[in-house]
């Protein structure tokens, strides 16, 4: 019987993981005699949502089991739920899904649109009942939206892996060991199979995060076989167990492409084309916003100071420059416009920067200031007056160029297709096998 799980929500900001708890059952789940038939799915959903607790994971297992065995997959599944979800934080609500059978088209619809988008709770109950699966919630169930996404998810196009490896759990919430040099050179070995390991602005190492949480460290990149050699290169403390998860994460996958900035929507992430109307501004903290506008509306869009040198990109931009960008809209406008928070900027075509300066002294070649309006102009240095004078127009050098424009990767987030991805994209349904090492224990 081909079985799917879903598993979403279980996670705090103070602890938990839900790919931990992924896991934890692959193991249990094998003891029972499941047969994997895919790597255990993360499927990062919409990263605008407010409700989300961190990287806004979700989680399918699917597996072959004898139907003899139905009830007790289901009961270690609930059991290990319930061990290991963050019950305590107020934004923690997990969710579990069954499905049994094939994935119906309306459940892969349903999963684009967790995606990209915000979907109701009353949407995931229709589909439930609808598709036949079987739904478990807690408090207020949010996680059941993400579970059932999960389910639907990765069924086609393309996708990325990533090389997950735990710490032991009393180790969790101290500083994580993990050996820099041995990330570099991980790094070095395997260019162009693995991606963000690194921040070449920084030198800071990527693959560990900095929270309370059970992952040790991450390796993400094209293959199985990549993360796998990748991950075992790299030195660390001790490892409790580790997984490869096949997943959407570098693929853009939540970037929906809109006709007019007309079509924007608070929380949702977009692509969309229009043209500079104000020169960028730098904000306190660090932050710089430019207006963008096409024939149906105005948005900012801004780029924030974690960005780095991304920042002077922008910076670079002016009025009348056309480019596509990328980025989430933020869920409460200020004042009338929405906020788009860059997450790349396409220069598709630049404009010519001609400005009006002063004209140059005819007497000795010095520099003139203006006498006031229509009365011509003075030279500073030998005090020559011509009232018929009249400003000139020059055509500044643009040191920007047409091009795609990312942050760095320590800004990037998890959805966000590095520039090394471009040209890499799988395509159509997923048809590979599992390689035989792809977990431990």
């Amino acid at each position: 019987m081909l079985l799917h799980i879903g598993l979403d929500d279980t996670d705090s900001p103070s602890g938990g993981c839900t790919t931990y708890i992924a896991a934890r059952l692959v193991e249990r789940l094998l003891a029972l005699g499941g047969r994997f038939i895919d790597y255990p799915n993360l499927l990062r959903l919409n990263p605008n949502v407010p409700w989300k607790t961190r990287g806004n994971g979700a989680i399918c297992l699917r597996l072959d089991i004898d139907p003899r065995n139905e009830v007790q997959v289901k009961r270690v599944v609930i059991e290990l739920v319930e061990a290991y979800s963050e019950f305590d934080c107020a934004n923690t609500n997990p969710g579990a899904v069954f499905l049994v059978g094939d994935v119906p088209d309306s459940l892969i619809k349903f999963s684009k649109r967790v995606v990209t988008s915000v979907v109701s709770l009353e949407d995931a109950f229709r589909l439930i009942d609808e598709t036949g699966a079987f739904a478990l919630g807690y408090k207020n169930m949010r996680g059941i939206i993400g579970s059932l996404a999960a389910v639907g998810g990765l069924r086609h196009g393309d996708h990325t892996f990533e090389f997950l490896a735990y710490r032991e759990l009393e180790s969790c919430g101290t500083l994580r060991v993990v050996d820099a040099d041995s990330v570099r050179m991980m790094d070095e070995e395997t260019r162009g199979s693995t991606f963000n390991n690194l921040d070449p602005e920084t030198g800071r190492v990527l693959i560990a995060p900095h929270g309370p949480d059970p992952v040790l460290f991450g390796v993400r990149g094209e293959s199985p076989e990549a993360v796998y050699r990748a991950g075992l290169m790299v030195s660390s403390e001790s490892i409790e167990r580790w997984t490869i998860f096949r997943t959407n994460q570098g693929t853009d996958a939540h970037l929906q492409i809109h006709d007019c900035l007309s079509e924007l929507e608070p929380y949702s992430p977009a692509t969309v084309h229009g043209e500079v109307v104000e020169v960028p501004q730098t904000i306190q903290g660090g932050h710089v916003v430019f207006s963008l506008e096409d024939d149906t509306a105005v948005i900012d869009c801004a780029a924030y100071e974690p960005s780095g040198s991304f920042r002077d990109t922008v910076r670079s931009l002016i009025p009348g420059d056309e480019v596509t960008v990328s980025g989430g809209v933020r869920g409460n406008p200020v004042g009338w416009r929405l906020t788009l928070n860059l997450e790349k900027l396409e220069v598709r075509e630049l404009t010519r920067d001609v400005r009006l300066v002063n004209p140059v002294c005819p007497n000795c070649e010095g520099g003139m200031e203006s006498m006031g309006r229509g009365k011509g102009f003075r030279c500073r240095r030998c005090g020559f007056r011509d009232g018929e004078l009249e400003k000139r127009r020059i055509e500044m050098e643009r040191t920007l160029t047409s091009g795609l424009y990312l942050p760095p990767p320590r800004a990037q987030r998890h959805l966000t297709k590095p520039l090394q991805r471009y040209g890499k994209e799988k395509h159509g349904p997923i048809e590979r096998g599992i390689v035989e090492l792809w977990h431990w224990p």
